[in-house]
């Protein structure tokens, strides 16, 4: 390799750092902006979710520590600072990667990021308007005259945040069987016949990522599954 070769390979790995250098400032930047204003609409946005959690259910949280709440607000204004930022990010990182790529790479990332987005944000409001209102239910079944229910707030909202972005990412179910069979790793048939072994995993994984508890795993089960077959759906077609 000559001398210019080389120089010139290291002036484009440079050149590209430093693109990336500033595509990251620039998210970094946004998020700092936007979380001001993420904070200051926090509290509002925890009480409007606590209300959706209790419903007409009689349960009043509780906290037990002077800054519990507070960073509660903290997590919350985070979470809406990403998902405020997420486009705007999302462009800038696209904006690096796409000079790299080939049109039917770009067409493809295109429709994965669009398709992903929207199954994330499905799965989060499947979530928090059907399953945590159930678990909740599901837990004040048990009260009685002699048992009473006392849920601390902290135990609550970090469910839900977590649940949330569990039920986000099992929502890309059928993006992921889709764009396996349809790239060639795995064939139609081979997924279809294999429905035991997908259903195990599904098992573990719904396990693993909730709470200890019968219910949690069955609701994150059920919905998956049926997200499995629904890509397979569209593979076949």
């Amino acid at each position: 390799m000559s001398d210019n070769t080389q120089e010139n390979d290291n002036e484009t790995l440079i050149s590209h750092l430093e693109a990336l250098r500033e595509t990251l400032l620039k998210c970094f930047i946004s998020i700092g902006i936007i979380l001001p204003f993420a904070f200051f609409i926090s509290p509002k946005a925890l009480d409007f979710l606590i209300k959706i959690l209790i419903g007409n259910n009689n349960i009043t949280l509780n906290f037990f520590s002077p800054v519990e709440v507070f960073i509660l607000q903290i997590k919350l204004a985070l979470v809406i600072d990403i998902l405020v930022c997420f486009p705007y990010i999302a462009k800038n990182l696209w904006d690096f990667i796409l000079p790299a790529l080939y049109d039917n790479e770009r067409k493809f990332i295109k429709s994965i990021v669009l398709y992903s987005s929207t199954l994330f944000i499905l799965g989060v409001i499947f979530c928090i308007f059907t399953i945590l209102p159930l678990i909740i239910n599901f837990g004040m079944s048990f009260s009685n005259g002699n048992i009473q229910a006392v849920f601390g707030i902290s135990n609550v909202i970090n469910l839900s945040l977590w649940l949330s972005v569990v039920f986000g990412l099992m929502f890309q179910t059928p993006l992921v069987v889709h764009s396996l069979i349809k790239s060639g790793i795995v064939d139609y048939k081979t997924v279809a016949d294999k429905r035991r072994y997908v259903v195990a995993i599904l098992l573990i994984c719904a396990a693993i990522l909730t709470p200890p508890d019968i219910v949690s795993q069955v609701m994150l089960f059920i919905p998956t599954y049926l997200l499995f077959e629904l890509g397979l759906l569209f593979s076949k077609r």
